[in-house]
């Protein structure tokens, strides 16, 4: 179990608590994390591949043949990042494509096979570690914490290449969170976007946190304690968008963020300064009931 960790852009400049928090967990587990050095953006597949997919493609396929140059799987964490290199490594597969793509790679001295595999932190949790083997890690079961979880857009869709079962009704990160002995709760809208994808919160804020505040409330009314994202990008915006709520006055009491491997590293024993927790925008004092 050997990945190339592709960071993305909002963890190592917004979140590195994520960063730690991954590589520590998936360390203890036994996966072998290397830097995948002088990578770029993903791009971003919303906004870029939406107005260019061509150069996206390029973009996407160059940090691909990073991790081919170190005979490495790529693992993510951030769903943005997971949708640009799947779907670029899925595209590439048409060899006609493939050898365009590559004709201008080589004027960088690149070209790409199509060897990478791109996985979800969560993919490698599950399906390479083992629901098993994680049970036998958990040292401090989250007993009677309530997690909401937020899958994000980009995790579940399109369903034919992400192949995490049905995007109506998804179970995937719930077993993940339920692992570590704490209870996934339903509620409403649970599958709506945070609010920040599609260049929404770039471009109207006022809009990003409307969706932001509900998806809160909701959580909230269904007795949430946490929100656990498999996403950097959807963990930015409930954290900062819910301190940007309240500066606004429309939010009194937050409701704390945990990306997945934070909530795992928990269970596992770390603290939540070990697992970057303490970083968030939302103050600590609202972590109490995870620390």
């Amino acid at each position: 179990m050997r990945y190339a960790y592709f960071l993305g852009c909002i963890t190592p400049l917004r979140y590195p608590g994520i960063e730690a928090a991954t590589k520590i967990v998936l360390k203890e587990l036994g996966v072998e994390v290397i830097e995948l050095n002088g990578a770029s953006c993903c791009p971003a597949p919303g906004v870029f591949g939406s107005f260019d997919l061509w150069n996206w493609l390029i973009l996407a396929a160059r940090n691909l043949d990073l991790a081919e140059d170190l005979d490495a799987k790529i693992v993510v964490t951030c769903n943005g990042c997971y949708g640009s290199l799947q779907e670029a490594h899925h595209l590439l597969e048409d060899v006609v494509r493939r050898e365009a793509v590559n004709e201008v790679l080589a004027k960088i001295g690149r070209r790409y096979e199509g060897r990478t595999e791109v996985k979800h932190v969560t993919e490698v949790l599950l399906e390479d570690v083992g629901a098993e083997e994680l049970k036998k890690r958990v040292k401090k079961p989250l007993k009677g914490l309530k997690v909401a979880v937020h899958y994000g857009c980009h995790f579940l869709k399109p369903s034919k290449i992400r192949g995490h079962g049905s995007p109506e009704a998804p179970t995937y990160l719930d077993e993940l969170v339920e692992l570590t002995g704490a209870e996934s709760i339903d509620y409403l809208d649970k599958l709506m976007c945070c609010g920040a994808g599609g260049g929404v919160r770039a471009g109207r804020l006022d809009v990003a946190l409307d969706f932001t505040l509900e998806k809160v409330r909701n959580i909230k009314r269904a007795g949430g304690d946490v929100i656990v994202t498999p996403c950097a990008f959807c963990h930015f915006q409930f954290d900062t968008g819910q301190r940007e709520l309240m500066s606004k006055g429309l939010l009194d009491k937050p409701v704390p963020v945990a990306f997945i491997t934070q909530l795992i590293g928990l269970a596992m024993g770390f603290s939540p300064d070990e697992m970057g927790l303490n970083d968030n925008f939302i103050p600590p004092k609202y972590l109490e009931k995870i620390s």
